[in-house]
């Protein structure tokens, strides 16, 4: 099966959980008594029914595997969860198989080293499992029985990592059953729009937006194997080092296919160090720089060399060190991942903690977040490319800053939540007072009942008529302040107060974000569009709610620079104009669906 194939199949699947359950295992009920009298039934079912069955088993499980992990670690801190899942990774391996091979002879071979606690299959330049194992006896059990490749005409390297292959014996038969593929790649609007017009109202559109989109357990626990392994190449130089991921895959608000951020985390080594004992005391003999910047860039200079040299599935290694913060960047193939490797940026890890914090005290958060995020990226606001653009940080920060301003607010502010630690939680870095409270049940919530639809049409109103060209957005105070520098956007830093998050914003790219803000503020009033049509049949919905604002706006198309030679249209009139566009949008979609019927 094809991965865009693979992936439509899980997606839908997903949209359709309750039907699907229903008529899946209901019937299963009626017709099987047992297990084996499924599996007769399954082997006499078409190959591509087979597969569309296994997607959506699969998708179930892997929906009700995240309801399972949010709700065990709905009481935990982010260091804790955290702290886990590294556990987890260190008892765990990446393998490669090859096209075709038999799941369970495979597990019964891995379980002779130890008990598995669970695995999973996904696609990314071949098909590959993550198995984690019980305990770390069972990893150097395997990696005393695996071999190290013979290569002809080359020399391998012989550095033993967590990363390995399965050799199979003999030819596999082309009816030997496929395990299921976890998805690893975020849906296309296209999917997306689909999905979307199935719901019936814009709340659950973008509660539906969210689960499409966000990180599943899976590809979380992938990304820490990744870190894990990385961790394994620097631990030859700096035996007490992490790889710590952070940003979008730790904060919950990342998304399928974002790149994984990591921290060459030192502060183990740097905290034994600097235990004083009375007395006669050893010290190690260090090399010394001239700055901590010159050391750090050094570190990543070789640990860069060494990922590049030695680490296997490792390529395109850059060594980016005179960044403002070195960097080290390349692309980890066997997991399909781009990865930007810093040195003891700790701050970052704590805005991490501090935007998992936000996301887990109110749904809507995560929600608002997601659906901005992905509106943004459709009409080019953010992109993966760096420049002036709105990053997906600086986005996130105003959907926090707009959700303190609700009366009651939906947030606390980040001086509220400082307010609320305990000892324990203090923490001040490189003279930046960094303390939260970290205990969840420690923060008192407003009863906020707005809903969502609400919420989003009134944060681009918000948006739509913030006094940019003088006031600040910061979320310490939760409120308005007069912009300290001339920059076209001024975000505080929420732990580095003198640093502003969105300096790289021009007037050019904030225009546009403003103008989009207006647009979809008066989309979101106009009748036709906030509601579905009860007249329109499933396949002939026209675009509204959500997905409406997901088309090619008016602002778009006119382009900022002819904007600005002509007059503007009066708003009124542009919406107007949009509306129609979407109405034929819509005949379109539906003549293009009547057209392709009879050809099936």
């Amino acid at each position: 099966m094809s991965t865009h194939s693979h992936r439509s199949a899980s997606f839908y699947a997903c949209a359709h959980l309750k039907s699907t359950m229903a008529a899946s295992f209901g019937v299963c009920r009626l017709r099987f008594r047992s297990l084996r009298g499924f599996d007769r039934f399954y082997q006499g079912l078409e190959p591509q029914t087979q597969r569309r069955l296994t997607s959506t088993i699969s998708a179930i499980k892997g929906h009700e595997s995240a309801k399972a992990v949010t709700k065990a670690n709905e009481n935990k801190t982010f260091i804790a969860i955290q702290e886990e899942r590294r556990e987890q990774a260190e008892r765990s391996v990446l393998i490669s198989c090859p096209p075709r091979f038999n799941e369970k002879k495979f597990l019964d071979y891995l379980s002779k080293h130890g008990t598995i606690n669970k695995h999973f299959f996904y696609s990314s330049y071949g098909a590959c499992a993550v198995v984690e194992f019980s305990s770390k006896e069972s990893i150097a059990s395997l990696r005393a029985s695996t071999n190290i490749p013979a290569v002809e005409h080359e020399a391998a390297v012989p550095f033993k990592s967590r990363l390995l292959s399965l050799k199979w014996p003999g030819s596999q038969s082309n009816n030997q059953p496929m395990p299921n593929f976890q998805e690893q790649s975020p849906p296309s609007i296209g999917d997306i729009t689909k999905l979307l017009l199935e719901k019936d109202s814009v709340d659950e559109q973008l509660q539906c937006l969210t689960e499409a989109l966000q990180l599943t357990e899976e590809n979380v626990s992938l990304r820490f194997l990744v870190c894990s392994l990385l961790g394994d190449i620097a631990g030859a130089y700096f035996p007490e080092c992490i790889i710590r991921p952070f940003g979008s895959t730790v904060n919950s608000f990342g998304k399928l296919g974002c790149d994984v951020d990591m921290i060459l985390d030192l502060d183990g080594i740097y905290a034994t160090s600097q235990k004083k004992a009375s007395g006669l005391s050893l010290e190690y003999q260090v090399k010394r720089g001239a700055s901590e910047r010159a050391v750090t860039q050094s570190i990543l200079s070789v640990i860069g060399k060494c990922v590049d040299q030695f680490g296997p599935g490792c390529v395109g290694v850059q060594n980016i060190l005179q960044a403002r913060c070195p960097l080290v960047r390349f692309s980890h193939q066997p997991s399909g991942f781009q990865c930007d490797l810093t040195a003891n940026n700790r701050v970052a890890m704590k805005s991490s903690e501090l935007l998992f914090l936000y996301g887990q005290l109110d749904p809507r958060v995560r929600h608002l977040v997601f659906s901005v995020r992905c509106w943004a990226r459709v009409h080019s606001i953010t992109s993966s490319i760096p420049g002036a653009w709105i990053t997906n940080f600086s986005l996130t920060v105003m959907v926090v800053f707009f959700l303190q301003q609700r009366s009651p607010p939906i947030l606390p502010t980040l001086d509220r939540l400082k307010e609320l630690a305990g000892p324990s939680d203090k923490c001040v870095i490189e003279g930046n007072d960094c303390t939260i409270v970290s205990d969840l049940s420690k923060i008192p919530l407003q009863n906020n009942t707005d809903t969502l639809a609400k919420l989003l049409q009134e944060f681009f109103e918000f948006y739509g008529n913030f006094p940019f060209n003088k006031a600040s957005i910061n979320i310490r105070k939760g409120k308005e302040q007069t912009k300290p520098e001339t920059t076209a956007l001024y975000i505080q830093n929420p732990f580095e107060t003198t640093l502003n998050i969105s300096k790289n914003v021009n007037a050019t790219q904030l225009e546009r974000f403003v103008k989009l803000c207006q647009e979809s503020a008066w989309l979101l009033q106009k009748r036709e569009i906030l509601n579905r049509s009860s007249s329109e049949s499933a396949e002939s919905v026209s675009p509204w709610g959500f997905a409406a604002l997901l088309l090619p706006s008016v602002t778009s198309g006119a382009g900022v620079k002819s904007r600005r030679k002509r007059k503007l249209e009066p708003a009124s009139s542009r919406i107007k104009n949009l509306l129609d566009s979407l109405k034929i949008k819509g005949g379109e979609t539906v003549a293009k669906k009547g057209s392709a019927n009879p050809s099936r």
